[in-house]
């Protein structure tokens, strides 16, 4: 198919380029994403109004995309402070260090338990239980912050749900759009997606292991603090905001409790605030840890409903955000129930400080991501009408989808090279951050090359469906759901983005060498 490059596709493509340019550099690309922003709608349109405009309705069409990965850490986080205040969050994490005591086992521990969360339910509900009652257990352990996003971006976003095995959305399109088997595509895409997988697992593993640390309690207190330090956020290179944890002295001069000698001090302080007296403390303790079991137990059984939902008629599946829906509301009742637990009297007042540190923690740590979200999306024909103001209703220009469709007419007639086209189309189309998006286009693609070059289209769509999401399904686009994976795990989302990069393409590229050689 011909496509007409206009002036604003090469300024779209400028626009990309700078981009990239400047991440490669190190350095914050709001300005250069809210610039290409303006002059492709301007260029587009040769409007002025239209162009500035752009820049605003841009930034909102994202936010309206990823307000559900906002509101979902907000909630987490304001749970976890609460959490905090009565001590439970400390006592929640003590069983896992019977397994995860060290960096090497923690990193094994949050692989397997998010994929295998992720590859049922998909990564959005899985990266705010894992965040809620692993990540602190891994940081305790010595696993730097930034190899425990890069542990769960791959895991799930990536190789969970690259395949997307059990639901099988990502298979169903690839394959209507290829005119293959659905089965055929989701068996090989299980495998490829196991090849990158580990790939990037084990390249991870040696890289960031020199940055590991011996296991103590403290590390959580200095995760916090550094956290806190980075008042500039992700995307300007410093930690995600978090609210320091309050570590004074125990009650009575000693260890408050717990095997390491700390595990209860803020339960110990809180009461000591209003009345050291044994029966209070003896109660409050008593609260931290029926919160400690209560957390765990309200997700595990969230995992029954829908492993019951998918697997039996017992209950009703749930449907498209449903699983996150869930994740949020629970997370809510929780922070209720231990704001009142905490604070009786005024538990209405500390409830909404804690929604407010929630909203803030994650708007100073993801809203930047917000313009650069923009810019790929004005590329993308299901949400450009809505950036150039288009009529409800009414198709955007697809401007990053016609300079792929441009592309692929050079492609040599050569299974290699064919196959690694459909990978690198699939990687640029999946730039945009919203996931499934390219996958009619890689699809299409494989089905209409695939004869030529006497490749059977399942396995090329296979590989076009890797180089799409595990680029915009979120492990090296910081503008997609990566933004909830570095929240959790309070790092600069850019930095994760560019060290989960090496890994994954040289995953990429030895499963599309695999493809062909064995498919």
């Amino acid at each position: 198919m011909d496509v007409q490059l206009t002036a604003a596709h090469w300024v779209y493509v400028a626009g990309i380029v700078v981009i990239l340019a400047t991440m490669a550099l190190r350095k914050n690309i709001v300005v250069p994403a809210v610039i290409g922003t303006f002059l492709t709608a301007f260029v587009f349109s040769g409007s002025i109004v239209t162009g500035l405009s752009s820049i605003f309705n841009a930034s909102l069409v994202a936010a309206k995309e990823l307000f559900n990965i906002f509101l979902i850490i907000a909630l987490v986080t304001a749970m976890l402070g609460a959490l905090r205040h009565l001590g439970a969050d400390r006592l929640m994490v003590a069983p896992f260090r019977r397994v995860m005591r060290t960096g090497t086992s923690s990193f094994v521990v949050l692989a397997v338990v998010t994929y295998v969360i992720s590859l049922f339910f998909w990564p959005t509900p899985a990266v705010p239980l894992v965040g809620a009652v692993l990540i602190p257990v891994a940081i305790r352990a010595g696993l730097s912050p930034l190899s425990v996003g890069m542990v769960i971006a791959i895991c799930g976003q990536g190789m969970a749900l690259s395949s997307d095995y059990i639901i099988k959305v990502a298979p169903g399109i690839s394959a209507t759009a290829a005119g293959a088997d659905v089965d055929a595509v989701a068996d090989k895409s299980l495998v490829l997606s196991l090849v990158v997988g580990v790939t990037a697992l084990a390249i991870t593993f040696v890289a960031q292991r020199r940055t590991w640390r011996a296991p103590s309690p403290d590390l959580l207190v200095e995760w916090e603090a550094e956290a806190d330090r980075g008042a500039d956020g992700p995307a300007g290179g410093g930690s995600a905001p978090s609210r320091q944890p309050v570590q004074p002295e125990p009650v009575g001069g000693g260890p408050a409790g717990g095997p390491d000698g700390a595990a209860s001090t803020a339960t110990a302080v809180i009461v000591a605030e209003r009345d050291p007296g044994s029966y209070e403390l003896a109660e409050s303790r008593g609260t931290a840890k029926a919160f400690a079991m209560l957390v765990p137990l309200a997700y595990l059984a969230f995992i029954v409903y829908l492993l019951l939902g998918k697997f039996t008629q017992v209950v009703p599946p749930l449907q498209g955000g449903d699983a996150a829906a869930i994740v949020g509301g629970i997370a809510a009742l929780i922070l209720f129930a231990a704001a009142a637990s905490n604070d009786r009297g005024g538990f209405l007042e500390t409830t909404s400080e804690h929604l407010v540190d929630g909203l803030v923690f994650a708007f100073k740590a993801m809203g930047v991501v917000l313009p650069i979200a923009g810019f790929f999306l004005i590329g993308n024909p299901d949400f450009s009408g809505a950036i150039l103001g288009y009529a409800d209703g009414e198709t955007g220009p697809g401007i990053l989808f016609d300079l792929v469709n441009a592309a692929q007419s050079h492609l040599p007639q050569n299974p290699f090279v064919t196959s690694f086209g459909i990978l690198l189309i699939g990687v640029v189309a999946g730039l945009d951050g919203s996931g499934f998006s390219g996958l009619p286009l890689t699809g299409s693609l494989s089905g209409a090359l695939g004869p030529a070059v006497g490749m059977d289209p399942s396995t090329l769509a296979a590989i076009g469906q890797m180089g799409n999401i595990w680029s915009g399904g979120g492990v090296i686009v910081a503008w997609s759901s990566l933004v909830a994976v570095a929240g959790f795990a309070r790092v600069p989302v850019l930095d994760l983005a560019r060290k989960c990069f090496l890994p994954v393409m040289a995953g990429l590229v030895l499963s599309t060498l695999f493809a062909v050689l064995v498919y």
